[in-house]
């Protein structure tokens, strides 16, 4: 069974687990308290692909990317600041912009491909399959991460990973057992990820 596959069960394995506990737990059983999750719109990041509408105006339509300084550029305006924005506050700073050739512009942007601002990402680093930075979704986890990026590398020392992430303005490091999550299903290891976040997924000891 591949790797991809294996996951996939892990995934199905952990939605039983938790209807089991669930049915087996007491009236006097506490449940445990939700983890809190932010409610944010996505902000654009370098990498993403966006879509410009100006409606009415066909000839300055346009898909672009935003360049590794996280600025765009269209037709009528060069170098707009679109890293940290989300779509309808890039949409507002473009109708100020082409103001100065267009009669009251209405714009719309659409973001095709997500990469999101550096505070939005998920990054993993190290003996991972395939080390990348992945866009923050809700409820994310690290058995999400770890299918995302293809599990992990041939010499990875998986119990040994580390979760970074900056809380109160301070680094903290929580230990991640991605060898008993992927090899053994131990769910106990399938942790929340927040944006951010650094999975540092160091190499083994020969």
């Amino acid at each position: 069974m591949n790797l991809i596959k294996r996951l996939g069960r892990l995934l199905s394995i952990f939605a039983v687990a938790g209807l089991v506990a669930a049915c087996a737990s007491g009236p006097d059983a506490a449940p445990l308290p939700p983890v809190p999750v932010e409610q944010a719109e996505y902000r654009i990041g370098p990498g993403d692909t966006l879509q410009i509408y100006v409606w009415n105006h066909p000839d300055l339509n346009i898909t672009v990317p935003v360049r590794p300084d996280g600025v765009i550029s269209t037709p009528l305006v060069d170098n707009v600041k679109a890293e940290g924005k989300t779509a309808g506050q890039l949409a507002k700073d473009l109708e100020v912009a082409l103001g100065e050739y267009v009669r009251a512009p209405k714009v719309n942007v659409i973001v095709t491909g997500f990469v999101g601002a550096l505070t939005d990402q998920v990054r993993v680093v190290g003996q991972a399959a395939q080390p990348k930075a992945l866009p923050y979704r809700a409820g994310m986890t690290v058995l999400d991460v770890m299918i995302a990026v293809g599990g992990l590398g041939e010499f990875a020392a998986g119990n040994r990973a580390s979760l970074i992430r900056v809380v109160n303005g301070q680094q903290t490091s929580t230990p991640v057992r991605l060898n008993d999550l992927i090899n053994k299903g131990d769910i106990t290891a399938n942790v929340e990820v927040r944006p951010g976040d650094v999975l540092i997924i160091p190499e083994s000891r020969f």
